[in-house]
């Protein structure tokens, strides 16, 4: 009972602290057009709000190589540089369109490991106003399962505020 207690309470949590860097990041972010800027000041806010964010970052779709992402801005270890679309969870996510909640990323099929210690990964495909993909966001914790319905909501509501228009 009290686990359960424990988790409603850090849900709720979540919720109250994801309410208040979205308003954060909305306000640093007014009238800044750049997007190396924006996706920069967006992982830097994030990672710095959530302890159980491990590494934190943009993966880009590279324009010569439509099917392909880069590394963009990011906060942690060193970051894969390119993933194929389909491949991991990036690239599925990339792939499909869609966010990508993965409580062991070690169960997950073509998982690449850019660091051993990552456990829980969430996706979110980021797109940009006038609906193309641009990049997806990777948020990694080095435990398990430690993303939930909670964090893909709220970082889909961000995402599309700052990069959708």
């Amino acid at each position: 009972m009290a686990e359960a207690f424990n988790d409603l309470t850090l849900s709720a949590d979540r919720e109250v602290r994801y309410a208040e860097v979205a308003a954060e990041i909305a306000s640093v972010l007014d009238g800044e057009p750049n997007l190396t800027a924006r996706m920069a000041t967006v992982a830097s806010m994030l990672a710095a709000s959530f302890d159980h964010y491990f590494w934190t970052g943009f993966y880009v779709v590279d324009p010569d190589k439509p099917d392909e992402l880069v590394v963009g801005p990011y906060q942690g270890t060193l970051g894969c540089l390119r993933i194929a679309f389909g491949r991991g969870v990036c690239g599925a996510a990339a792939a499909t369109g869609k966010t990508q909640l993965v409580q062991d990323v070690h169960a997950f099929p073509g998982h690449i490991a850019c660091d051993s210690r990552s456990r829980s990964e969430v996706v979110v495909p980021v797109f940009g106003p006038d609906g193309v993909l641009i990049a997806v966001f990777d948020v990694d914790s080095d435990q398990p399962a430690a993303f939930d319905e909670t964090d893909a909501r709220w970082l889909e509501r961000i995402l599309a505020r700052v990069f959708s228009g």
